[in-house]
C-alpha cells in the first residue's frame, strides 16, 4: 500500500508538471503565460513551504519516537506491554519515513514546475 501511495504521488505531481508545461507552451499571448507561470510560481512556493514545514515535524516525531522507546525500556511492565508500544513505535516510522518520501517527492516536482513556469517571450 506504500508503494501505492509513492505511485499516486509521483503520478499525481507528473500531470501537474505536465499541465503547467502545455498550458505554457500553447498560449500565444506573453501577459497570459506570465500570469499563469506566476500563479504556478506561487502555488509551488506555498506548496513547498508546506512541505519544508512537514520536515520539521517530521523531525519532531523522530525526538519522540526515541523518548518512547527509551521510555518502554526504563517502564518494563511486562512483555505485552512492551510488544504493544514497540508495535506502535514501529507503525509511527514507518508512517514518518512515508510521509518524508511523499514530500521529497513533491519537492522534486515542485522544483521542475517551478524551472518550467518561467515565461518565454
Amino acid at each position: 500500500m506504500t508503494f501505492l501511495s509513492y505511485a499516486y504521488r509521483f503520478i499525481s505531481n507528473f500531470v501537474f508538471l505536465a499541465l503547467v508545461y502545455f498550458s505554457l507552451n500553447f498560449m500565444e499571448k506573453y501577459q497570459q503565460r506570465a500570469i499563469v507561470a506566476i500563479l504556478v510560481l506561487v502555488y509551488a512556493g506555498m506548496h513547498a513551504a508546506s512541505a519544508m514545514r512537514s520536515f520539521y515535524f517530521f523531525q519532531r516525531i523522530e525526538r519522540l519516537e526515541s523518548e518512547a522507546r527509551r521510555l518502554a525500556i526504563a517502564a518494563a511492565e511486562g512483555p505485552n506491554a512492551a510488544a504493544s508500544r514497540k508495535q506502535i513505535v514501529s507503525d509511527v516510522v514507518q508512517l514518518r519515513h512515508a510521509g518524508e518520501i511523499k514530500s521529497y517527492i513533491d519537492l522534486l516536482f515542485l522544483a521542475s514546475s517551478s524551472c518550467c513556469a518561467s515565461p518565454r517571450s
